[in-house]
């Protein structure tokens, strides 16, 4: 009797079959901070989110000439009075993917001079994963 007729076989077989069939993506989607103008002074980013639903598990991505601009995630006092202390965490990649790991607001600005005065900051909504 050959092995793959043997009956376990057969039923272990079968489950990793249906096993496989159950599997969800779980990655979320990607958005292009800015789109194509990428991260930068005056864009107007209440135009960049309109129509778009962030949910927990979507990523972010901030394109940006590295060494002229950066990412800074803030409170929402931070980002109203673009205040920049220097104990926050600072992305200054270039290329700063961030995954929105909870739902509630978010805020970004970039900590660089006037960048943040002059517009180049984001605030978002994030929902909760669809299911």
């Amino acid at each position: 009797m050959l092995l793959r007729d043997h009956p376990l076989c057969v039923f272990i077989s079968f489950l990793i079959l249906t096993a496989s069939l159950n599997v969800v993506d779980v990655r979320g989607a990607t958005y292009l901070v800015g789109d194509s103008d990428g991260w930068t002074p005056f864009t107007n980013s209440t135009n960049w989110t309109r129509g778009k639903a962030f949910h927990v598990g979507d990523m972010l991505e901030f394109n940006y000439d590295k060494g002229l601009h950066n990412v800074m995630q803030v409170n929402s006092t931070t980002y109203q009075d673009c205040i920049k202390e220097a104990n926050m965490e600072i992305f200054d990649s270039g290329n700063d993917s961030l995954v929105l790991s909870q739902a509630g607001q978010m805020w970004f600005i970039c900590g660089v001079e006037n960048h943040c005065e002059n517009g180049q900051k984001l605030s978002i909504n994030v929902l909760p994963r669809e299911e």
